[in-house]
């Protein structure tokens, strides 16, 4: 989760004289990576993903599980494993899983111990990894510990004993009602982000999520579990002003919301301009997958009447002042924003035609003078916008002795607010002086249970890129309906009751698209991505009949599918699209898109053109 710097981190109150220092030198780090890498093409697909554990103390005598609070002592003992390992057996780095620390300390992330390829080889290989790195972090486990991949622990914050150890609520970091500071990583950077984002804030996160009504659920519903009457902090009367709202959960600390649990997946593209073709097609995606992955309904021990994490995780770092957030005229503060910077992204990236000025249409902050400088450099619009927008937040958390870096050769200023700026996708250059081509990280998704299901999202996201580049697939949808989809995707079982805002036709380039799209054979099916896998499928394998050295999987889909490279199609930069320079014809946007069912985005759509 971020930079894990070692040093000593400023208090909210110094960092802030500091923070133009760091947007500074963190545009400068990131014109350095692009005039050095813009122009580089050719790298190879390689992704990866990142799954994340709570370790699970089970208590049989006493029929009770709790969090094990033990992530430093289990960290260092695969960290051991891994380097008696590699002393052992040279040159078997690429197959030992790598372990993170996250924000709970009752919490892993793990990866693979090298990236995966495009072959079939490498799909079929992702279950079987990530059991191996779920049986490599239980064998440095207590016999009564299970690393268990759940979103969010059901009593996390509940009454009475939820940790292994157990800690009283109530320390000056988070200063919440309901968690102790002890379930926060020790490293010095999580409590200072922790602490940072209060202060910054002027009162302690607030976090509300609906109550589930049940026959004898009182109306309104008062959680008679809030201690409103604690007065050990100036931060406990926010409960009694207001923050802790009827009918709803109320959580009031970055331990209820990055505490929890998601399952992540990282491209390398072959160049900046495919990464950012897959970031947009990411961006509508997001709430689908977040939808079909839903399985967070409880919190603090109460069922929510919502079925996610990602506006718990929003709310839990919502560093915004009441200025920021509208609530009082700007004085002090340069920005009302929208979001918390946990949030669905606000604006599409690709320099294409196909990306018409229509679909960015959220009233979007963003640093004029970052923008100014950026475009001066040889930026373009659309990605100056972008960086100008997630450089309205302030660093949060700053070492005293990385203060000074040498742009050249260092990206952390760049990544300080880069990585704290949490999307539901995320554009990532290349680190400097490291082979890493660009990037981009899809982030929506909760974890599974079952290293099967995990695996299953994990190879159809990898699937669905393939399909994009391949067939040349057109989502784009105003990010407005993008934002109602996830507020859509957070209803309970919205996968079954909700509609949601996607593309009716997935073939419709723009005018002058450099890009020549593969049509389905019924054209009177146009949306559907299932569909589309197959269709792509159905032509691969009608055309490798005349070719014997064609492979095919046990599905029946065609390897050279899978292993399709990065360059299938190109779009034409918005610069040289418009033919004979005419200014390409559109209908409107409204036109483009409908409501519809998981089901029949995932599966088929019948044209309702």
């Amino acid at each position: 989760m971020g930079l894990l710097a070692l040093g000593t981190p400023l208090e909210w109150k110094d960092a802030k004289q500091h923070a133009d220092h760091v947007r500074s030198h963190g545009i400068e780090q990131f014109l350095k990576i692009w005039h050095r890498l813009k122009d580089r093409t050719g790298d190879s697909l390689l992704w990866g993903d990142e799954i994340e554990y709570m370790v699970v103390s089970y208590d049989d005598e006493h029929k009770n599980a709790r969090l094990s609070l033990r992530q430093t002592e289990i960290l260092e003992d695969l960290q051991a494993d891994a380097t008696e390992r590699q002393a052992r057996m040279p040159g078997t780095e690429a197959c030992i899983p790598v372990f993170h620390p996250e924000y709970g300390r009752y919490m892993l992330e793990s990866t693979p111990g090298a990236p995966y390829g495009a072959t079939l080889e490498d799909l079929l290989s992702v279950e079987g990894n990530m059991r191996f790195r779920r049986v490599l972090a239980k064998s440095r486990m207590k016999a009564n510990e299970v690393p268990m991949t759940l979103t969010s622990f059901p009593r996390l914050g509940a009454p009475g004993v939820f940790t292994d150890p157990y800690y009283p609520p109530g320390g000056g970091v988070s200063r919440s009602l309901f968690l102790p500071d002890e379930i926060t990583n020790p490293h010095v950077r999580f409590p200072t982000l922790t602490a940072n984002i209060r202060r910054r804030r002027g009162a302690k996160v607030a976090i509300n999520m609906p109550i589930y009504h049940d026959t004898n659920t009182p109306k309104p519903f008062i959680d008679p579990n809030i201690p409103f009457d604690r007065d050990i902090w100036p931060e406990d009367r926010n409960a009694r002003d207001g923050a802790a709202l009827p009918d709803h959960i109320y959580m009031d600390a970055m331990g209820f919301g990055m505490g929890c649990c998601c399952l992540q997946i990282t491209f390398q593209a072959c160049s900046v301009s495919e990464a950012r073709r897959m970031y947009d097609a990411f961006v509508p995606v997001g709430p689908i997958m977040l939808a079909l992955t839903a399985s967070s309904p409880i919190f603090r021990g109460l069922l929510a009447d919502v079925d996610c994490r990602w506006d718990v995780i929003a709310g839990s770092v919502d560093d915004r002042t009441e200025e920021e957030r509208g609530l009082k005229p700007l004085r002090d503060d340069r920005f009302v924003i929208p979001k918390s910077r946990y949030d669905s992204v606000d604006c599409y990236i690709y320099d294409c035609d196909s990306n018409r000025p229509e679909y960015n249409d959220n009233d979007m902050p963003y640093d004029e003078a970052i923008k100014e400088r950026l475009m001066a450099d040889g930026v373009d619009p659309l990605l100056s916008t972008h960086f100008a927008h997630l450089f309205i937040r302030d660093p949060i958390v700053i070492f005293e002795e990385t203060m000074n870096q040498d742009d050249e050769r260092s990206s952390d200023h760049f990544e300080n607010i880069q990585s704290t700026n949490w999307q539901t996708v995320r554009f990532k250059p290349p680190p400097p002086g490291s082979p890493i081509g660009w990037r981009v990280e899809f982030r929506s998704m909760e974890v599974q249970l079952t290293d099967y299901e995990n695996a299953a999202h994990a190879v159809f996201i990898v699937l669905l890129t393939r399909a994009i580049m391949q067939l040349g697939l057109n989502f784009y949808i105003p990010i407005s309906k993008v934002d109602e989809n996830m507020h859509r995707a957070h209803r309970r079982d919205a996968v079954h009751s909700q509609k949601f805002y996607f593309r009716k036709n997935l073939f419709s380039p723009a005018p002058g698209h450099g890009c020549s799209p593969v049509p389905p054979s019924n054209p009177s099916h146009i949306n559907g991505l299932n569909k589309h896998l197959k269709e792509m499928s159905s032509s691969s394998t009608s055309s490798s009949n005349s070719t014997s050295s064609s492979r095919v999987t046990p599905n029946g889909v065609p390897t050279d599918i899978v292993e399709q490279t990065c360059s299938s199609h190109t779009t034409t930069p918005r610069s040289h699209s418009p033919v004979g320079g005419e200014t390409p014809s559109f209908g409107p946007v409204e036109d483009e898109y409908d409501e519809f069912t998981i089901n029949e985005i995932i599966n088929d759509v019948t044209s309702m053109d």
